[in-house]
């Protein structure tokens, strides 16, 4: 499939998006142009709806306590969290069905789950992947609470240096991705990780760092597949050792802090892919230290 890419904005999907299959519309060629769009853009913003299951995690139970309404009217983003049964340890995005473990490499918790969507034209918004983000509670423990632990979970979540330390401390964590999205092929994913990495590099460094955005991307070579359901997760490691994995297979690692920073900026930084996925990110952050 050849990838092409276009200069289309990545807009916020509308609240209530057309019912109608937008392709439908559109002659053959066309379809397969926007299809192009949607797998050339596939770093670049987000939105969920998901439906977390396990009412007896103490982190739900906080949430539960949080809500309240805003001043603008309303609930707060929190009431869109439906808890239901969880038997089998999941957190299901409930727009895709898409699964994630609430346990990873045995020591890793789930934070918050997002989903990206593409919008075309203002015309379709298509569910490319789902994502997970994983830490070590433990570690967050450690190294944190003696700075932040005399912090409530309210006062934490409006602190900024908090955040900025999760990004730059030696914690493991991991970003997992499903594909939802049927005909992604690996140079669009490769495309937009040049784009979105290659930014946050220049964020943190005042640099352009080509030899080590070019060492990231050159994971994803032409030869890996990506049908719906595959599985990309790409983890700190202590030593500040980012590794790559598709399909369960690794792909490679580099040790950088600085590509370690970059990565995770993308999710839970100031300006994220998913704004209310970073948000419920933060509350589980917040919540560890208490």
């Amino acid at each position: 499939m050849v990838s092409l890419r276009f200069p289309f904005s990545f807009s916020q999907p509308p609240r209530h998006p057309p019912k109608s299959n937008a392709f439908t519309f559109f002659p053959r060629s066309l379809t397969v142009s926007l299809a192009a769009a949607v797998t050339a853009g596939i770093g670049a913003g987000f939105s969920i709806s998901h439906d977390l299951r396990n009412p007896t995690d103490p982190f739900f139970q906080k949430v539960l306590h949080f809500l309240s309404p805003n001043p603008c009217g309303g609930l707060t983003p929190w009431a869109s969290l439906s808890l239901a049964d969880n038997s089998d340890g999941t957190a299901v995005e409930s727009k895709t069905g898409v699964s994630f473990p609430t346990l990873l490499k045995d020591t890793q918790r789930l934070l918050g789950i997002g989903l990206r969507k593409k919008s075309i034209m203002g015309l379709k918004n298509v569910d490319v992947y789902a994502f997970g983000v994983y830490a070590d509670e433990q570690e967050i423990k450690n190294l944190m609470a003696e700075s932040f632990g005399k912090f409530s979970v309210s006062e934490l979540k409006e602190n900024k240096n908090f955040y900025a330390q999760i990004l730059d401390k030696d914690l493991s964590m991991t970003v997992r991705l499903q594909i939802v999205y049927g005909s992604l092929n690996i140079r669009s994913v490769r495309n937009a990780f040049e784009e979105s990495v290659g930014t946050r590099l220049k964020k943190f460094s005042r640099s352009d760092n080509k030899e080590l955005l070019q060492r990231f991307t050159s994971q994803f070579k032409d030869g890996y597949q990506l049908p719906r359901g595959s599985i990309i997760e790409i983890s700190r490691e202590q030593g500040y050792t980012l590794r790559t994995t598709i399909g369960g297979i690794e792909v490679g690692s580099i040790q950088s802090k600085l590509l370690c920073q970059a990565i995770l900026d993308l999710y839970i930084g100031e300006d994220p892919f998913d704004r209310r996925a970073k948000e419920e990110i933060e509350l589980r952050l917040a919540s560890i230290l208490q």
